[in-house]
């Protein structure tokens, strides 16, 4: 872990990361989240939670939206709570394809969409296969998310596809801190430094 800590403290960044949040960590936002890391940089963060569903359904945002919805549309799909800045706008996890307006690709498997044209994909029930409709984003100014990784509030480790999209919500903690060979379970909400 230590390592993982110099890492981001030396200037590496931790783009395409999951974000663990440590047991010890109480803040309401964040407390067993797992956070896909879109981008890092010397400015600061951003990153979507993955594991915070919402009572909001593809099919309530589809209306809200006024977008023309087939049966073939995920409308029970969960919507799920990104993060707490600008929570009425609206991301899309999904595999890379380069047919909409305004993607960004986070590695080989996982993009990330803001553009409103993958909704209405959706809604017609030709969207990507796979997506996460989130509400929100996590976002860190400069230097911040490298000081709540030196104070142990949060594990990074490699992103695992099957996490965001084929794992029930309420694993994805476990399963996160798991893909990295940790049981986070055994993790002690005390931290200490060596």
């Amino acid at each position: 872990m230590s390592e993982r800590h110099l890492q981001a403290e030396d200037g590496a960044h931790l783009a395409n990361h999951f974000l663990i949040a440590m047991p010890s960590l109480a803040d309401p936002n964040f407390s067993q989240t797992v956070t896909l890391l879109c981008e890092h940089s010397s400015a600061g963060a951003m990153g979507i939670v993955v594991n915070r569903p919402t009572d909001v359904k593809l099919g309530d945002l589809f209306a809200h939206l006024e977008l023309e919805v087939s049966n073939s549309s995920p409308q029970e799909q969960t919507v799920f709570a990104g993060g707490p800045v600008q929570r009425e706008r609206g991301f899309v996890l999904h595999p890379p394809d380069e047919r909409w307006e305004a993607s960004l690709r986070i590695s080989e498997e996982i993009a990330i969409t803001t553009s409103r044209d993958i909704l209405v994909a959706l809604a017609r029930g030709d969207g990507p296969k796979q997506s996460l409709v989130a509400l929100g984003y996590a976002g860190w100014g400069a230097g911040q998310l490298e000081q709540e990784l030196a104070q142990n509030a949060w594990l990074s480790g490699p992103v695992d596809p099957r996490v965001i999209f084929a794992t029930e919500t309420a694993k994805r903690w476990r399963a996160a801190a798991a893909h990295m060979g940790i049981d986070i379970s055994l993790l002690s909400s005390e931290s200490g430094h060596a």
